[in-house]
């Protein structure tokens, strides 16, 4: 990958608006191919001047003819307000490169081979071989003050990871939120497309604002409570179980998912099925005791993690009483043991266990494993029968198994 040029200490002119031949270099077309595509009208709005709005119009068109498509069907899209996206852009578009990586790292005190790795884990892929930017070198500073401030490399390099997943997250809803019931509607109503890209202009002024504030007070709200669990798990694990290695929690681990879903699928058809997965994800996550939480779901499957297993036992039971009739059961397996935590998920043996018991659970059942058992046996409201050992795939000893109900 080229290395950014360096560049003197005195700071540079703000960067002159490209030339059509710049852009055409930067997107890898022929001048005179984007020339063509401004003449079609398929860049809305162009007054003349190469703005972001007017690049990120281009460059959606390379793509799509990169992809095979026709001036003519993109035409058509632009027409209908498809490539509304020019404005948006505009106002999402970070500061121009300014610095080269030698300057971030002498400006920060990190290293050009972190700078490199802190950029690519938090999934922004390698560095832009045109220099970075005002934002890029502000982060680097503020990354170099946390690991100055004595937090270990690898676990700010892991909630870099998450950062970056989970906002990777955030970016892909809202934008496809915006396109299902902002954008969408528009271009059914007929609204002309440089009417569309000003109306979704204007939502994204109005909402972005916003997110800044909700995160903030969603991470602070979330991260009192998990300090508050963690300081609890820390006292119980003082009580009487070994340490384990670094790394490794012990938990307990619940999936549960919907019986018959796939047929439910063709039944009813995929609409009418995801609304029946999203009904069960939140009834899973608004009945979840307050010392665990759901750490992914993947389509109907969700995966529960929490320190105490007679609570999480006693979660599943009720859940199971509490799903309608009208509704497709859950099947609920639960297991208690040793976790590796990397990157906010839980991984090993034990969590591979937990996921194998579930697969054994019929409709409407909880079934446990003999460890869940033997801490949550005496727990108030709880019965366990003995199913007996039963061989589990990808596991060379038997695994002994039980089903959870309330205590008649």
């Amino acid at each position: 990958m080229a290395e950014p040029t360096e560049e003197s200490s005195v700071p540079p002119a703000p960067p002159a608006e490209p030339t059509l031949a710049q852009v055409a270099a930067q997107l890898g077309v022929a001048p005179g191919t984007v020339r063509r595509w401004v003449q079609r009208g398929l860049v809305p709005g162009f007054d003349g001047r190469w703005t972001p709005s007017a690049i990120a119009y281009v460059r959606v068109v390379a793509r799509l003819r990169a992809r095979g498509h026709s001036l003519e069907r993109i035409k058509r899209a632009s027409d209908d307000g498809q490539l509304a996206i020019g404005p948006i852009e505009d106002l999402l578009s970070p500061s121009a490169p300014r610095h080269s990586l030698r300057q971030v790292s002498r400006d920060s005190g990190l290293a050009g081979e972190l700078i490199r790795q802190i950029y690519a884990t938090m999934g922004l892929g390698p560095l832009p071989a045109a220099g970075l930017t005002d934002e890029d070198l502000e982060m680097m500073r503020y990354a170099a003050a946390v690991l100055a401030a004595g937090f270990p490399l690898p676990a700010f390099l892991q909630l870099l990871r998450v950062y970056g997943q989970v906002m990777a997250q955030v970016a892909d809803a809202e934008v496809r939120l915006m396109h299902l019931y902002v954008h969408k509607p528009l271009m059914r109503a007929g609204v002309p497309n440089v009417e569309i890209a000003e109306e979704m202009e204007a939502m994204t002024r109005e909402v972005l604002p916003l997110a800044s504030p909700l995160i903030g007070f969603l991470h602070a709200r979330l991260l009192s409570h998990f300090v508050e669990q963690d300081m609890i798990g820390h006292v119980e694990a003082e009580l009487g179980e070994e340490e384990l290695e670094e790394g490794r929690l012990r938990v307990a681990i619940a999936f549960a998912d919907l019986a018959g879903y796939a047929r439910l699928t063709v039944e009813q058809g995929d609409e009418a099925a995801v609304s029946t997965v999203e009904r069960f994800v939140e009834a899973v996550g608004q009945s979840l005791p307050a010392d665990a939480r759901v750490i992914k779901t993947l389509g109907d499957e969700v995966m529960v993690v929490g320190p105490d297993p007679a609570a999480l036992t006693a979660w599943a039971v009720g859940l199971q009483g509490a799903i309608g009739v009208d509704e497709p059961s859950a099947r609920i397996g639960i297991h208690y043991g040793q976790a590796l935590y990397r990157d906010g998920d839980y991984f090993g043996r034990d969590v591979n266990q937990a996921a194998r018991v579930v697969a054994r659970a019929g409709g409407g059942e909880v079934l446990v494993t003999r460890p869940v058992v033997d801490l949550a046996d005496g727990a108030d409201g709880l019965h366990f029968a003995r199913i007996g050992e039963v061989q589990l795939k990808g596991f060379s000893e038997p695994t002994e198994l039980f089903t959870a109900a309330a205590r008649s």
